[in-house]
């Protein structure tokens, strides 16, 4: 056990999770007293003018270190701490970690941000490395990304452009690491008319809420939208064309998903509509993985489905792989790698297994602990070498909580083939109307540097009994930004 002494909790959303990151897999606990039993025990204690953070591991060693109090620079004073606790351990652990201090989801908005006040790249790359201690690669990876950035989202207008999230939750089946809101199609089948018909309530409001305004791309996502039945799938499209204006539509992007939800009727569907780009996610190319994982559904299911998708003229399939999936190694990562450059997809998004408190991995820990988790810089490298073997380069990333490795998810994509919603997401460049069960709305104003959100609520029942409020919160969000 790990405990985190704090004199008061200031900085304590900051300080647990780089914690966590220093002992993956191990029970951090936050106290207000000494607990002696603990391996590792870290306090923070508050003085006049100063943090004195100490560090006593089991190794007998006692580490202390003292900090200025910034009152009049909050912001400086929590960097400063998270310095301190990154040094401290590091030195502890004898490890470093390849995102330095870091403990966000979006690395890469330091430095789009500095690139967009016209800062140059070896500023930034030496903000990043003092500041944050982050290693020279991912430096590198971060800069490289946000100049792509800049570069595919120079004619987006921020200001009156958005985009929208349409979520289908419902899936084949629950995966082993999975904690989005999705419901087995088996148990829902009988309601998913009701869902649709307070989905379209909500598509019918939205667009007039949202008439003003140019929309730039299109996600739908879940959950597996193509649980949908073909004529069901049918009817959302031609609603969402019949409501909203798609002049300023740059993307349109289908999650399509799991393979075995995956059929020619359907593809055929997405296809009339004009769907541009699309996702058939295989997370491995490796049958024991996917048997133990809960993906019920076969490799050569997935074969089959790009080549389908192929065939009916979809030139731009994105494929989702996971790293650190249970007795997943080197070999199994390279094998997975060598059947997607057969294929020839135009988009990879190489995920770190991130688990979730949700999730049924970590729910049920004793049940699974003989699984063993690693992602390693060899296998990350490896992914990355061979993404630029396919030709193609990195156009987003994001990181998660509990990520195996402590390292991120990186979108790769061929030359004009980057999914535009991903980035505008990620970085929060733009609105996001968000529509469905579990589905947040993001409501960006550029000009005053602020974000506000709202969600939809996760349970499908709730959702649909209680959608005029969800609406309601939807006009509040947009009059709040008025």
């Amino acid at each position: 056990m790990i405990t985190i002494q704090f004199g008061n909790r200031e900085f304590l959303n900051e300080i647990f999770p780089l914690v966590k990151s220093f002992f993956p897999g191990e029970d951090v606990v936050v106290t207000d007293e000494p607990v002696e039993e603990a391996e590792v025990r870290i306090l923070l204690l508050y003085l006049p003018g100063v943090i004195v953070i100490q560090v006593n591991g089991d190794d007998g060693g006692f580490r202390e270190v003292t900090v200025p109090r910034n009152d009049g620079d909050r912001m400086e004073t929590k960097n400063e701490c998270k310095r301190a606790v990154y040094r401290l351990l590091s030195e502890y652990t004898q490890r470093q970690l390849p995102w330095g201090s870091l403990t966000g989801i979006r690395p890469t908005k330091i430095a789009l941000s500095m690139l967009m006040e016209g800062r140059r790249n070896v500023e930034i790359a030496q903000r990043m490395r003092e500041e944050y201690l982050v290693s020279r690669e991912k430096t590198a990876l971060a800069i490289a990304i946000a100049n792509r950035e800049l570069h595919i989202l120079k004619d987006i207008d921020y200001e009156e452009g958005y985009s929208l999230y349409v979520g289908i939750p419902f899936c084949p089946s629950t995966c082993l690491y999975c904690s989005f809101t999705s419901y087995p199609i088996s148990g829902w089948e009988d309601r998913i008319e009701e869902y649709l018909r307070a989905l379209f309530r909500e598509i019918d409001r939205v667009s007039e809420m949202c008439g003003h305004k140019k929309l730039n791309s299109i996600y739908m996502g879940g959950g597996t939208p193509t649980t949908l039945a073909p004529e069901q799938m049918d009817r959302l499209l031609t609603r969402l064309e019949e409501r909203f204006s798609y002049e300023h539509l740059l993307e349109f992007t289908v999650e399509a998903g799991r393979p075995d939800s995956i059929t020619r009727e359907k593809l055929e569907v997405l296809r009339r509509h004009g769907i541009s780009r699309i996702s058939v996610n295989p997370q491995t190319m490796n049958q024991q993985t996917l048997d133990v994982i809960g993906r019920r559904h076969t490799v050569e299911q997935t074969v089959e489905a790009f080549y389908m998708a192929r065939e009916l003229g979809f030139d731009n399939i994105n494929m989702d792989i996971i790293m650190g999936l249970p007795g997943e190694g080197v070999a199994e990562v390279a094998h997975t790698l060598e059947v997607l450059k057969e294929l020839e997809p135009d988009n990879i998004t190489v995920h770190s297994l991130a688990i979730k408190r949700a999730a049924r991995l970590n729910m049920f820990r004793e049940e699974y602990r003989d699984l063993k988790i690693e992602n390693t810089e060899e296998i990350m490298n490896l992914a990355s070498r061979t993404a630029q073997e396919m030709g193609m380069e990195p156009y987003y990333l994001y990181r998660q909580k509990n990520m195996a490795g402590n390292f991120e998810n990186v979108g790769y994509a061929k030359v004009d083939k980057a999914g535009i919603y991903n980035i505008l997401m990620m970085e929060e460049m733009q609105t996001i109307m968000a529509l469905g069960a579990g589905s947040v709305s993001k409501l960006v104003i550029p000009s005053q540097n602020r974000i506000e959100r709202c969600g939809n609520v996760k349970d499908v029942p709730t959702y649909i009994g209680r959608i005029e409020e969800m609406l309601e919160r939807k006009r509040n969000l947009l009059a709040d930004g008025g």
